[in-house]
């Protein structure tokens, strides 16, 4: 390897309490030439304050359409060794559960063939592999393949769904999101890897409103675990808390969003107005032995949530407050299916799917999939005084 760099703005960023990627990319760097021309180029970015990536047009695995992010340098005589630089995303096992052995093959498969930086996880929820060459992408999906893994998505197609650990580690999680993750993975298999919408559009997938994947803010469609019935509370629990020295009046019932829950300190019972509660496990977090979740349990399905693209972050919309879920997920995939087809009619191109719904309306999005209007649709009840009647709706 040639002589030590000099990278005097990136070393700022090693100083401090904390793990610095500038390290990782130095140590990476000693062993890989694309590795230790990447910190080159960085420098240069931060000396420049300009980004010095291009794109450079497409480039990918035979049959697949996503999968691989071309990338390329617009100073390519300056660093030779990353004048191309594509990334390849990995899709992810449910819930991110590996065998130290799986990821040993798969970073060796890179180190031979990349650059040996990775990212664990991307904002997706793939393996993200940083760097390589277009003659490599070819042999790096045929070694992950003879070990079982596939490419994820990128590009206007349906990215890899993701989900929480679920019923694998948590007591919380209301449908097991790591089978329906497996299961829509497979089920929508050319959706992943052949680009054919207006813009991209994610699955996330969480067990419980603790939502510890940020589905509700971060995915087209959020799958968020909830129960239909009322809350479980063990009276003899909630004195075990109480003697312990919680303040259940202070620390549950006044912080409940809808105050449905109310503390006798009298007998020390808990009772709860099962019609007021949102189900927001505010309760259960707090009081875990004592508040369990109802025992009629599925999932509030919820649509749009983004980033900034065309317009601004979108948090999720409620379009199904409750849903079963169970295998084979039927009615889920057929609402999708109608979801889809009036998307890919009417979105421009780069809209997502909320971008869409905000621009031709929430009406118009339920009358074309076919979905009943609920309350929970609504952000504030009678913030809009005016009623808008559809022409078949009015009687001449």
């Amino acid at each position: 390897m040639a002589e030590k760099r000099e990278t005097p703005q990136l070393d700022e960023l090693e100083k401090g309490p904390w793990p610095s990627f500038v390290t990782q990319i130095k140590r990476a760097g000693e062993k890989n030439a694309m590795a230790d021309d990447l910190l080159g180029l960085l420098e240069t970015s931060y000396e420049d304050k300009v980004g010095h990536w291009k794109h450079g047009g497409i480039v990918g695995v035979k049959g697949y359409g996503g999968g691989v992010i071309g990338r390329y340098t617009d100073m390519p005589e300056e660093f030779p060794n990353i004048s191309e630089f594509h990334t390849v995303r990995v899709a992810q096992p449910s819930g991110w559960f590996y065998t130290t052995d799986m990821l040993r093959e798969i970073c060796d498969v890179w180190e031979e063939r990349g650059s040996g930086l990775t990212n664990m996880h991307g904002s997706t929820g793939d393996i993200i592999l940083l760097g390589t060459t277009t003659d490599q992408l070819q042999p790096i999906f045929d070694d992950i393949s003879d070990r079982g893994f596939d490419l994820g998505g990128s590009g206007s197609d349906l990215r890899s769904p993701s989900c929480c650990v679920g019923p694998g580690r948590c007591e919380h999680a209301c449908y097991d999101t790591l089978d329906m993750c497996y299961d829509l993975t497979n089920e929508y298999q050319d959706e992943i890897h052949r680009p054919m919408w207006p813009y991209k559009f994610k699955f996330k997938m969480s067990g419980c409103a603790n939502d510890c994947v940020a589905a509700q803010a971060r995915a087209d469609c959020s799958i968020i675990g909830t129960w239909r019935d009322s809350i479980i509370i063990d009276q003899d629990e909630v004195k075990k808390y109480a003697a312990d020295g919680l303040d259940i009046q202070m620390d549950v019932c006044h912080r409940c969003p809808s105050h449905c829950l109310t503390y006798d300190k009298d007998t020390q019972e808990l009772s709860v107005n099962a019609e007021e509660c949102t189900r927001c496990m505010h309760c259960i977090n707090v009081m875990g032995k004592a508040i369990k979740q109802g025992k009629e349990k599925g999932a509030t399905i919820m649509i749009g949530a983004k980033s900034t693209i065309v317009k601004s972050a979108f948090m999720s919309w409620v379009i199904v407050p409750f849903m079963k879920m169970e295998p084979p997920y039927t009615e889920f995939k057929e609402m999708m299916d109608r979801i889809w087809d009036w998307w890919d009619e009417n979105g421009k191109t780069r809209e997502r799917i909320g971008e869409l719904i905000y621009r031709l309306g929430m009406g118009e999005f339920l009358r074309a999939t076919g979905i009943p209007a609920v309350p929970q649709m609504v952000y504030r009840p009678r913030a809009n005084p005016y009623v808008f009647w559809q022409k078949d709706e009015i009687e001449v």
